[in-house]
């Protein structure tokens, strides 16, 4: 614990060292991305060898706060979101000194690597906390932290308008989590996280961490703010906030879970119905996008929905007795939050070269990027068919592993449980499918083509410092799904943390899909050396010849221009139609005159239905109905004194109840 503390330690004084260097912005990225890569890697010690199954280390020192103390302790379940959080976090960090320094409108950086610090801290305190204080405290200084880095551009508006919706979405959740903490604690009569100590009567403490935790993970309804902080943030910090800030959502939710099991089988099914309404209803909104971090960011909530799927068909089996589905629907899902990670961590750094490059976000005004940044479009391909879950690629593997669960239930399942695998794999196989299209929009519409505007004129593939940090984690992609089948023996500690003392046969049951994985992962590598043999056979034939490349008939097809290629929206405009009444899709048409017209335009927009129809209109009630109190605030201490009394009086009657 020892190791990890001290990564904690120099995250936060480098931050602060870095926000103390004033208008030096040179020294101020040397110390804040220096400190949060040596932070991270000292960190990722004691983190993998928790995944690995190594002894629980612990730390409880006494804090002034009353029930709180800061009690940490590192077991294979921390250990795995730790690893993650460390790893993206000091990627992004590396990624993050060369595009700060080249973001010339910001004059201080140095408390831009202040909050980032931080952010690293407060998530990996949040991860390890075994008290309920300690934890909240965390999740403050995380929430607040990523706020000052959502608002890091405040001279827009879009910015300060995308932070303060994240703060009121944040606050809300850990309004919930607050009434959950508080319950818990009144059953077990301590603020301790630790297993073993079930209070009665907790279905009402699932749906308030429920709420709590999914705000923050983005769980459709409460998404609303995901898809307006990721954009504005940096696009290092859209990679962590995406990749890993989101998933600690998850994690909480996970470890609450730990604590008031068994989970009655409504669990799963509440589960399993949000991931699938998440899952699809992000992916749809993800393909109706044609800004290119809006389009990433509902993809986050596409994929929280997948893991969701994984660990609800996971509870529903358990309860129905269906050991072999339960352990592959928890290993699929907190594998899915590793791959996620990866790819969306490369997505968001790809997007960000892109944005960095050419000026804009908007899908539309790209174009013929493949011939300047070559490297760039390399990787955001990799990134794309791993989210796309196709093979052999790591997102692949984590989506395989909940369909192999469902497919499981289906030889003679009946009922519920029968209902519950089908569900998971129609939702999984349409969510697949309509991923695959989005990123063929995406990345034909930025690479391909024919220039759209003058912006593309200004592509170039990034400096090293921004160039690694992708190909490192595009490597992962390529590795998680290659080396599928030993990295699955990695999964067995988390998964018995998870469900300890349900007696699931974890080890057995990974070891029987290791040799399944493997036959996916020897035929994903014959292709690659296949295809690797012909690339260096056409190299070897053509060697010493003059190769040279002429035009064939091309019907008239002479002179190619933007006008003549699809666009984002009439790329997604076919399938988009199919889904209008849940997307509710608005479509321009600009007007066509004459034999000869001389221009045209068509353009679609998805506005989110919930922000606009739901969330908006309530949030406009309910700040009416709070107008109505500003009458009790006479503005003369005594009514105020009154008012502390009353309170007091009723908190001793509250006490004194039998």
């Amino acid at each position: 614990m020892a190791l990890f503390l001290i990564s904690l330690v120099i995250m936060a004084l480098t931050g602060l060292a870095a926000a103390s260097a004033g208008r030096a912005n040179r020294w101020a990225s040397r110390l804040g991305a220096g400190g949060a890569v040596g932070g991270c890697l000292i960190g990722l010690l004691p983190a993998v060898r928790a995944v690995g199954g190594a002894r629980i280390e612990t730390v409880d020192l006494p804090w002034s706060l009353p029930g709180g103390s800061f009690a940490l302790a590192l077991d294979p379940l921390s250990g795995i979101f730790l690893a993650a959080i460390l790893a993206l976090g000091a990627l992004a960090a590396i990624y993050g000194s060369a595009y700060l320094k080249a973001t010339p409108d910001k004059p201080s950086v140095g408390p831009g690597w202040l909050w980032y610090n931080l952010l690293l801290v407060s998530m990996a305190v949040v991860v390890t906390a075994r008290n309920s204080v300690c934890f909240l405290v965390a999740w403050e200084v995380m929430t607040m932290a990523s706020f000052f880095l959502v608002i890091w551009d405040d001279a827009r508006e879009g910015s300060r308008r995308a932070g303060w919706t994240y703060l009121i979405a944040a606050h809300l959740g850990t309004a919930c989590l607050i009434a959950m903490f508080v319950g818990l604690a009144d059953g077990t009569g301590t603020m301790d996280l630790y297993p073993g100590r079930v209070p009665p009567g907790t279905g009402w403490l699932f749906l308030l961490a429920l709420l709590g935790f999914g705000t923050k993970a983005g769980f459709i309804p409460l998404h609303v703010w995901l898809p307006e902080a990721h954009p504005a943030a940096p696009s290092h910090v859209s990679a962590v906030m995406s990749g890993v800030m989101i998933k600690t959502g998850i994690y909480g939710l996970l470890r609450v879970l730990t604590l008031i099991g068994p989970a009655p089988v409504w669990w799963g099914w509440v589960l399993l119905a949000v991931g699938l309404v998440s899952g699809i209803l992000g992916v749809l909104n993800a393909l109706a996008q044609h800004d290119l971090k809006r389009l990433l960011a509902y993809h986050s909530v596409e994929n929280i929905g997948i893991i969701a799927m994984g660990f609800g068909l996971g509870m529903v089996a358990q309860a129905g007795g269906h050991p072999f589905a339960a352990v592959l629907g928890y290993a699929g899902g907190i594998l899915h939050v590793v791959n996620h990670a990866t790819f969306k961590g490369l997505l968001f750094l790809d997007a960000g070269t892109v944005i960095h490059a050419t000026g804009t976000r908007n899908l539309e005004e790209m174009g013929g990027l493949l011939k300047r940044m070559p490297g760039t479009a390399r990787t955001f391909v990799v990134g794309s068919v791993a989210i796309s879950g196709l093979p052999p690629l790591n997102g692949f593997v984590s989506e395989f592993l909940i369909l192999l669960a469902a497919f499981s239930l289906v030889p003679g399942g009946s009922g519920g449980i029968l209902v519950a695998a089908l569900a998971t794999v129609a939702g999984i196989a349409l969510i697949g499918t309509l991923a695959t299209a989005c990123f063929t929009k995406a990345f034909g519409v930025i690479f391909l083509g024919e220039p759209r505007s003058e912006h593309v004129w200004l592509g170039h593939d990034p400096v090293s410092a921004m160039r690694i940090p992708s190909l490192v984690l595009a490597f992962l992609c390529v590795a998680g799904g290659l080396g599928a089948p030993w990295i699955i023996g990695w999964l067995v500690a988390p998964v018995e943390s998870f469900t300890a003392g349900s007696g699931l046969p974890v080890g057995p049951v990974l070891g029987e899909t290791a040799g399944i994985l493997s036959v996916v992962a020897w035929t994903g590598a014959a292709l690659a050396a296949l295809a690797g043999i012909a690339v260096l056979a056409r190299k070897a034939v053509l060697s010493g010849r003059n190769v040279t490349g002429d035009a064939t008939w091309d019907c008239g097809y002479a002179l190619p221009t933007a006008r003549m290629q699809y666009t984002a929206s009439s790329f997604a405009a076919p399938l988009v139609s199919y889904f209008n009444l849940v997307l509710g899709t608005r479509e321009k048409h600009g007007a066509v005159t004459g034999y000869f017209p001389r221009q045209g335009a068509f353009g679609t927009g998805a506005p989110d239905l919930f922000a606009t129809r739901l969330l908006s209109p309530l949030y406009r009630w309910t700040t009416g109905q709070l107008g109505r109190l500003r009458g009790i605030q006479a503005g003369r201490v005594q009514v105020y004194v009154l008012y502390i009394a009353l309170v007091l009086v009723a908190l001793l009657l509250w006490e004194a109840r039998p």
